[in-house]
C-alpha cells in the first residue's frame, strides 16, 4: 500500500460526482505521490470517470457500491443497514489499511457513527471531535473544536478536546506551544456554565499546556488563541454564523456606478482570505486514523481542500501524535 493513499466517498454531499470527481482529478495533478480509492454508485459515478479518464488512471482504484447515505438517514439506521454505502466502504478501506485517510461530504451523524464503529477512538478519548481552521487577523490560522460532532459535552470532554487540539495545532499549524482557550460568554472566571468552568480549572492543572483562559465570540479571529475549545452545539453555531457573514461580505454586488463597483472589487480582494471554501475540511480527530468531513454544499475547489487536509494529516501522522499526548498527560488532568 502506498504511504499516501486517501479513500474518497464520491457520493456524499449535495452534488456527488459532479463535484468530487473534478476535485479528485486536481488533487492527483497537484500531488504526484497521491493515490486515491474511489467509492460510489456505478450508475452515477461511471460517466464522470469516463469524462475525466479516471477509470484507467494508474493511481486510482474504483470500488462500486450498491448504497448511499442520504442526509435523511439517521445515524443508527445508516450504521445497521447501509453497510455497502460509499461512506461505509471508504471507512472500511481505512480500517483495513487500504488507505491512510478518508474524506466524505456526507451525513455528519452517520459518518461519526460509522467511523467510531470501524476505527474506534484512541486510548483516553471518549468521543472524536470535529476540528476546523479559522483565519486570524494579520494572517495565520487558529483551530476551533468541536464544531458539531458532540452537541452536549461535559468538562472531561472539553479537556480531551483541548489536548487533541493542542496536537493538531503543533503538527498541522506548526505552532510549537499553542495557546489554548475555552469559548465562553465572558472572560471572567465566574462566567459560563458548570462544564466550561470546571474544564477551565482542570486545564490549569495540565502540565506543559499553555492554557490562556476564556475567549469570547468576538475574538475568534483576533489571534488571541491558537486553539479554541467548545461543545459541538456552540462551535457549529459559531462556525456557521462566521461563514454566513463572510459570504455576505464577499458576495456584495453593487451595480449603481463605477465607484461602487471599484469599492466592491477592493473589498472582495481584501477579504478573500475569509472565503469559507479555503477552510473546507473539518477533521474528525480522536480516532485511530484520519477522517475529514467536507461541507455538504462544497464545490470542487472546497472538496479539493478537504483532500489536501487529509494528505496533511497523513504526512504529520496526527492520530499518533494525539495518542502520545494522552499517554504523557497526567491521569488526574483527564481522569475518567
Amino acid at each position: 500500500m502506498s504511504q499516501l493513499t486517501v479513500a474518497l466517498d464520491m457520493m456524499g454531499g449535495d452534488y456527488g460526482p459532479p463535484v468530487t470527481v473534478p476535485a479528485a482529478v486536481q488533487a492527483l495533478s497537484l500531488l504526484p505521490e497521491l493515490n486515491l480509492v474511489l467509492f460510489g454508485s456505478q450508475t452515477e459515478l461511471s460517466p464522470w470517470l469516463r469524462r475525466f479518464r479516471l477509470a484507467s488512471h494508474t493511481r486510482v482504484r474504483v470500488q462500486f457500491c450498491s448504497q448511499q447515505v442520504g442526509n435523511e438517514h439517521k445515524a443508527a439506521y445508516a450504521l445497521r443497514h447501509l453497510t455497502d454505502s460509499s461512506m461505509r466502504r471508504a471507512l472500511d478501506a481505512l480500517a483495513s489499511g487500504q488507505a491512510r485517510a478518508c474524506v466524505s461530504a456526507g451525513n455528519t451523524g452517520a459518518l461519526m457513527a460509522m467511523a467510531m464503529k470501524t476505527l474506534s477512538t484512541l486510548p483516553g478519548v471518549d468521543r472524536p471531535a470535529l476540528i476546523t481552521r479559522l483565519p486570524q487577523t494579520g494572517g495565520g490560522h487558529a483551530l476551533l473544536l468541536d464544531v458539531g460532532a458532540n452537541l452536549n459535552c461535559g468538562a472531561e470532554q472539553l479537556v480531551q478536546f483541548a489536548l487533541m487540539g493542542e496536537q493538531a495545532a503543533r503538527h498541522i499549524l506548526n505552532i510549537s506551544h499553542p495557546r489554548i482557550a475555552l469559548l465562553n460568554v465572558g472572560a471572567e472566571a465566574n462566567k459560563g456554565n458548570e462544564a466550561v468552568r470546571e474544564a477551565g480549572l482542570r486545564l490549569q492543572q495540565v502540565d506543559a499546556l499553555h492554557y490562556s483562559g476564556y475567549i469570547e465570540g468576538d475574538d475568534l479571529f483576533s489571534g488571541q488563541a491558537d486553539v479554541v475549545v467548545c461543545d459541538g452545539f456552540v462551535g457549529n453555531v459559531a462556525l456557521k454564523t462566521s461563514e454566513g457573514v463572510a459570504r455576505l461580505l464577499l458576495g456584495q454586488r453593487q451595480q449603481r456606478g463605477f465607484l461602487s463597483k471599484i469599492l466592491t472589487f477592493w473589498l472582495k480582494k481584501r477579504l478573500s482570505h475569509l472565503n469559507p471554501d479555503q477552510y473546507n475540511g473539518a477533521s474528525l480527530i480522536g480516532l485511530r486514523a484520519s477522517v475529514v468531513k467536507s461541507h455538504g454544499s462544497a464545490g470542487s475547489p472546497a472538496f479539493l481542500n478537504a483532500i489536501l487536509q487529509a494528505v496533511s494529516e497523513i504526512e504529520h501522522d496526527l492520530p499518533a501524535s494525539i495518542a502520545h499526548r494522552f499517554d504523557t498527560a497526567p491521569r488526574d488532568s483527564h481522569a475518567r
